[in-house]
């Protein structure tokens, strides 16, 4: 169970980034609404973003972690030190040059995700939305060079179970934008020239996460030689895993692109779709990418020492604590959205119509958030073995499903089909992969695991007939006072929480004593505390 231990630590420290991410999204809302300004900041905080889920997250993790757990694993600290170097320089230099490259055609490549941001200036301020796109997404592309090292040190750290300080440095871009938005002399300028201060920080923050990591290094004593950039057989490999791991991990990011792309053709549509996200991304931080993150390192070391049985616990027992963590939540989304856009959002500049629009979209991405965290639990398996090209292929098929129903929704429902279609190319994902692993033998799933998703089903549908039963008193006593409101917000989530976990209980789908056991220390205990 160290599985649950590790995704606990990641888990916890994650959800302090979103929580803080949430505060952020609140204070942006507030002083920046939904309008054109904010749309134009948001598709300029895509692009890099997009690139380093690409080759950072992605590709990069996806085919540097197994083969750096080989060389420790079967070669030494030397080995596997000399091949971080490699991996270092190579990808320094492939991705500055798309830094670069990108940085000279702004005005053309922007068109990727936002071409249809307004070209006409406002009647209002005389502003071109795209034009303002530009000029925010030249100040937040250095962004995608520092999280790229990122990537690299957290993957070190990470290979070698020191969770903490990767899971940690990503509230820094929170930390950075909440200063500025809290910052009298920032806020005395035009919300156009408050984005642009905005675009800068998210740079500034990707500078002090790298600072950060550097630094837990170092206390580590992990050697990262510096080599110039060669084509090693190495660096070879790295390529190899590399491009089918770009494309499938790139194909997500894509989908939610063309969702972006496409809903710039509607006025606020961006906006909405962007705060949406930012609710769901909560939970799905919290379990999926915490999951995933501690889950290929894990998967990593028990193939390479040839332990498939423990590889198969550790699938069954990941697929678990996703179902349990993530079915609640999605049905809390789905039944009670608009109460929570309007209690965290609706005040200064974000309006009633804008939390309606938001709370349809977060409706849509409900229905997938188990879909979201089943990705992220399933592709470890494949990428464990080196195998980045079978969730290219599904990731394709995803992306292929996601496109055409984008289209066809969006013209036809609004733009909350964008939302929709991403889940629904998420769940064709998701069948895809776990098809594959069962007729693979790579995962069956065991006694426990089917006996206990069916409760967890249970209490999260039990748990939704309480909120849906109390929301119309609740939505009585709602001041519009911010201190109120979101205390009101809390107890409604707790009881929410309460009844989840009573019934869970009272059913038999845990234990109390799992989860103290899981959490007491291995015989292989590891001795430092960031692990």
């Amino acid at each position: 169970m160290r599985l649950l231990k590790s995704t606990a630590i990641i888990g916890a420290l994650t959800l302090l980034s979103r929580v803080l991410g949430l505060v952020r999204d609140i204070l942006m809302a507030r002083f920046l609404g939904a309008g054109l300004v904010n749309d134009a900041l948001i598709t300029a905080t895509k692009l890099p973003n997009l690139f380093r889920r690409m080759f950072a997250e992605g590709a990069f993790n996806a085919a540097f972690i197994p083969l750096y757990a080989k060389k420790l694993e079967g070669e030494g600290e030397e080995s596997a030190a000399e091949f971080a170097g490699e991996a270092f320089s190579a990808l320094c230099l492939v991705v500055a040059l798309i830094v670069v490259l990108f940085q000279l055609t702004m005005p053309w490549s922007l068109n990727l995700i936002g071409g249809g941001l307004d070209r006409v200036a406002s009647t209002e301020n005389g502003l071109i939305p795209y034009d303002l796109a530009v000029l925010y997404a030249r100040l937040t592309m250095p962004y995608l060079l520092l999280m790229s090292l990122g990537a690299l040190f957290s993957g070190m750290l990470n290979t070698r179970s020191y969770f903490a300080m990767a899971a940690f440095v990503p509230v820094m871009l929170n930390l950075v934008w909440i200063s500025l938005l809290g910052s009298q002399s920032v806020l005395q300028h035009p919300a156009h020239v408050l984005a642009q201060y905005l675009a800068l920080g998210m740079t500034v923050s990707g500078l002090l996460q790298v600072v950060f990591l550097v630094y837990a290094l170092k206390r580590a004593s992990i050697a990262l030689p510096l080599r110039r950039p060669r084509l090693t057989p190495g660096v070879k490999r790295l390529f190899v895993l590399g491009v089918p791991g770009l494309i499938a991990a790139g194909i997500t990011q894509l989908n939610l692109l063309v969702s972006h792309n496409i809903a710039t053709l509607q006025a606020g549509a961006p906006s909405w779709l962007y705060y949406s996200d930012r609710l769901y991304q909560l939970p799905l931080g919290m379990i999926g990418i915490a999951l995933g993150i501690a889950l290929l390192p894990s998967l990593a070391r028990s193939l390479r020492s040839d332990n498939a049985a423990e590889a198969t616990e550790t699938l069954n027992r990941a697929g678990e604590i996703a179902a349990f963590l993530t079915l609640p939540a999605a049905c809390a989304l789905f039944v009670m959205p608009e109460f929570l856009i309007s209690t965290l959002f609706e005040r200064g500049a974000f309006t009633a119509e804008d939390s309606l629009q938001t709370a349809k979209a977060l409706k849509m991405f409900a229905l997938g958030l188990p879909a979201f965290v089943l990705i992220k639990v399933l592709t470890p398996t494949f990428f464990a073995r080196e195998d980045t090209r079978t969730p290219m292929i599904y990731a394709c098929i995803s992306a292929v499903v996601n496109v055409t129903l984008g289209f066809i929704l969006f013209f036809s429902i609004g733009f909350y089909g964008l939302a929709l279609a991403t889940t629904i190319a998420a769940w064709s994902n998701v069948v895809c992969l776990a098809v594959t692993q069962r007729r693979r033998g790579y995962f069956k799933a065991d006694a426990q695991l089917l006996l206990s998703v069916p409760k967890m089903g249970v209490a999260s549908l039990m748990m939704s007939g309480v909120l849906m039963l109390i929301l119309p008193f609740v939505q009585t006593i709602m001041t519009g006072q911010l201190t109120v409101d979101y205390m009101v917000m809390g107890l409604v989530c707790g009881a929410g929480a309460c009844v989840y976990v009573g019934v869970a209980l009272l059913i038999g789908t845990f234990k109390v004593s799992d989860i103290k056991d899981a959490f007491k220390k291995s015989p292989e205990h590891l001795p430092n505390s960031d692990r």
